[in-house]
This record gives C-alpha cells, structure tokens and sequence, in this order.
C-alpha cells in the first residue's frame, strides 16, 4: 500500500538564509510568514512546532522587476530589521575575487552552538528598561501614524499608514541587544534612536505624495527623530 512520508524541508533549520525572497512566489511567502510568526509549519492537514532558537535572514533585489512578487506588509512587519548593503569597498572587492577564484577551500568552525544562541537571548530580555526609554521609543513609533490624534502635519500628508506595535518592541529589543553588545546593562534613548531607521524604514508606506516628491520612509524618520522628544526621567 502507498504511504505518504512528510519530508522535512530547510525551513526547519535553526537559521534560514532567502536570497531573493520577492522571487518567492505569493503560496511560499505565506507559508514563510507562519513560519516567522507562528514558529509552526502545517503541512498536510498537520502542524509541526519549529525547533528554537528561529530566524530568518533574507535579501531582495530591489533592481529587477520581472518575475519578482512584492512582499505583503504583514510579512515585512515579521522582519525584525531591514538594512541596505551597497556595493563593497576596493579593498573588499578586490577580497571577494581573489577568494572565488582561486582553488583554496576556506575551513569553517561553528562560533557557538544552539545553547548558547537560546542563552543569549534569555540575557538580552534580561535587560532592564527605564519607563522613559520605553515611553520614548512608543512616541516615536506612534509618531508615524497618520492615523493618531493630531499627527504632525506632514505625517498627515507624506505617510500613507504607520508602523503598528510590533515596531515599539523591535526598537526596543533591538536598544537591548545594542547595550549588551556594548557591554553596558542600561537601555538609552540614543540606543532607540540609533536603530530607529532600520526598525522603522520597513513598517511605514510612504504617500503617494511623498513619492511625487522623491521623499523615502528614510526621510520621514530622520524628521521624526529630530521632533520627538524624550520623555522626563520619572
């Protein structure tokens, strides 16, 4: 008799490398997003648990049109971070040739394993917060919202919508992880600011007036965070 035998694919490794993901058509994206959300796969009328630590790193080529498929906003929010990465410099070009072509097969080492992963982020959530970094770093994302009570008028007119709840905790999970990496165990409001435009960028939609005008989600923010200010330190 036949017997259907579930095969697990990549998505339950630790860590998922996407190169190209809005080459990923629309079904795999969805599925991709439960995956981020969920930290589950359904397949086959079951739902199967993903092993933690979870995470996804993905690129998009923001040149090429054809046969690509934008990625739904829902599944940007899921992204912690988004950041560019421009050509190298001289030095590092003239690296990554010499490297590819040449015939020498690099050693590689793991650094840490899974424990030490999970440990990490137990000691980065251990981080305490001041209420006023905390406040600061809720201002500056509800700032982004046209939507609010008295938005600033040009959030009104170059914002078409704002980046929701899941961008407070990114700036703050993300102040966190900067303090640590800086060995310090308090959160500062500069450590909101510093990671404001790669949290941010991603969660708001620029108008289309904005556009028109050549103004990116960049723009917006860097305007933002010279308006908002700190809240007193209770």
């Amino acid at each position: 008799r036949r017997v259907t035998v579930f095969m697990a694919g990549p998505i339950f490794a630790n860590i998922i490398l996407a190169d190209e993901i809005n080459r990923t058509p629309p079904k795999t994206q969805a599925a991709l997003l439960q995956a981020m959300q969920e930290k589950e796969v359904t397949a086959g009328g079951k739902t199967y648990q993903l092993e933690q630590p979870f995470f996804v790193l993905a690129t998009q080529n923001p040149i090429d049109q054809e046969g690509t498929y934008p990625l739904p906003e829902a599944q940007k929010d899921r992204f912690l971070l988004n950041t560019f990465i421009g050509y190298p410099s001289t030095t590092e070009e003239e690296q990554i040739v010499e490297r590819t072509t040449s015939n020498a097969i690099p050693a590689i080492e793991p650094v840490c394993d899974r424990e030490a992963v999970l440990a990490f982020q137990k000691v980065v959530r251990a981080i305490p917060v001041s209420r006023h970094v905390t406040g600061y770093a809720v201002d500056l994302v509800r700032a982004t919202r046209p939507s609010e009570d008295n938005p600033r008028a040009f959030i009104r007119e170059q914002v078409a919508w704002g980046a929701g709840p899941r961008a407070s905790q990114a700036l703050i999970m993300c102040a966190k992880c900067r303090a640590a990496l800086d060995g310090r165990i308090n959160v500062s409001c500069n450590d909101v600011r510093q990671l404001a435009l790669p949290v941010l960028r991603h969660r708001l939609a620029p108008s289309f007036v904005a556009e028109a005008e050549g103004i990116r989600s960049d723009d917006i923010i860097k305007r933002l965070l010279q308006e908002v200010q700190e809240r007193a330190d209770a």
